[in-house]
């Protein structure tokens, strides 16, 4: 079952060949789910997830672009949502997928409750993963510390080591077996053998360059109403704070919600409670949209 993705490449509307994985569902009619992933990951974030819900739905994870298998942009100007959400339409109309649900984590689910505004009739329900429409200045800050800027490690332990720093206190529990798997989804080793992060360093830059957001937040999160969602939330996430998700769920009584104990920014999906509640979600979702 390890490999029950195809890889589907497609063009931006500016020209980069851009990547994605496709998980065939049970069958060609089946709902479809897209899996976003956060600031510099990609789609081999959501492998463990996309072979479970395969099972149920056709899966599309791509990489944004300068992530991954995707193409970098030399222009740091186009390391923004406006941008990625151009890509993300794009891909679903070659995918023919008129209609789905998505599953964003972090910059992901910035994504997609931009979807769930802009192109709202095209998306059943929007799961998110450690993120809100406010964000903690901490979590800001700690990742513009790091976005891009980490040496480049010296061979596979060191990227383990790195990771394990990176991450260490949003999953405290981990083997070092899964410690070795995270690192080889956020690294991958250039034809020369060199293990590179695998992602644009310019994405860091750009997230640095970008300016403050000015406007208040919580009307776009209002304008979502009706719109199923779920939010999940890493107990100790410093991106994502209790205040936040609090109100979320006060501006947005119907808002489904999960707190996971032991997980910060951001959860990864693949805790038993965060996949019953996915598999509830998506399930409720699908059964009132047909």
């Amino acid at each position: 079952m390890s490999h029950s993705f195809r890889e589907h490449y497609w063009q931006s509307h500016d020209g980069l060949r851009l990547y994605s994985r496709f998980y065939p569902g049970p069958e060609a009619a089946a709902a479809t789910v897209l899996c976003l992933h956060g600031l510099t990951r990609n789609s081999r974030d959501f492998e463990d997830l996309a072979l479970h819900l395969q099972q149920r739905y056709r899966v599309i994870v791509p990489d944004l672009r300068g992530r991954g298998f995707s193409a970098r942009d030399p222009q740091l100007k186009n390391y923004q949502p406006a941008i990625y959400l151009k890509d993300i339409v794009a891909l679903l109309a070659t995918l023919d997928s008129p209609r789905v649900a998505v599953i964003g984590t972090s910059l992901g689910g910035m994504l997609a409750m931009m979807l769930g505004i802009k192109y709202r009739p095209s998306i059943t329900g929007i799961v998110l993963n450690d993120i809100g429409p406010e964000l903690d200045p901490a979590g800001i800050e700690r990742i513009k510390q790091y976005a891009g800027r980490l040496p480049v490690p010296v061979d596979w332990a060191d990227a383990i080591a790195q990771t394990q720093a990176a991450f260490g206190s949003a999953w405290p529990d981990l083997t070092p077996e899964r410690w070795a798997t995270l690192a080889r989804r956020g690294y991958r080793e250039d034809p020369s053998g060199a293990v590179l992060a695998d992602a644009d360093p310019l994405i860091g830059d750009a997230l640095r360059a970008a300016p403050a957001a000015q406007l208040d937040p919580w009307p776009l999160w209002r304008a979502l109403r009706g719109l199923p969602v779920l939010a999940i939330r890493g107990a100790l996430s410093d991106l994502l704070s209790a205040a936040t998700f609090a109100k979320m769920r006060a501006e947005y009584p119907e808002l489904a919600q999960l707190s996971l104990p032991n997980r910060g920014h951001v959860p990864l999906l693949d805790e038993p409670e965060a996949i019953a509640a996915i598999d509830n979600f998506l399930a409720r979702v699908n059964a009132s949209h047909g």
